[in-house]
């Protein structure tokens, strides 16, 4: 009883446990995988791209993303042969196939159907 009240305030314990895994494996990654990985988590963090309320969500992106450098370490993969020319497309687009709802979604609906009620307007007076 108390385990759930204590989640009530301070969230899923079992996500924060994840979290520490999460950053224990990017912390024992050599160099300089470990320098990207840390490097695109900052960036994800700022970005805020996952808004729809679900933790998990986030979770499983970051250990997906656990994984691929862990992958690319083993194998010796150049960090510019997993990121490309543009190491900001690439966080965008990783981030982008983990994002649900997003706040600008709301917005950008928002203002289609204003500008589709302006257009219905404006048709009605042209009759």
């Amino acid at each position: 009883m108390t385990a759930k009240w204590i989640e009530a305030l301070t969230g899923s314990l079992e996500q924060k446990k994840q979290y520490r895994q999460y950053k224990a494996r990017i912390a024992a990654l050599p160099e300089p995988y470990r320098t990207a990985a840390n490097a695109f988590e900052r960036y994800f963090m700022y970005q805020g791209g996952i808004t729809d309320g679900d933790p998990a969500v986030m979770m499983t992106m970051l250990g997906d993303f656990a994984d691929l450098w862990e992958r690319a370490a083993v194998d010796e993969t150049p960090v510019s042969a997993i990121v490309g020319d543009d190491s900001v497309a690439f966080a965008e687009a990783f981030s982008e196939a983990y994002v649900g709802k997003r706040w600008v979604d709301k917005e950008r609906n928002r203002l289609t159907k204003t500008i589709e009620g302006l257009e219905e307007a404006e048709g009605k007076e042209d009759r």
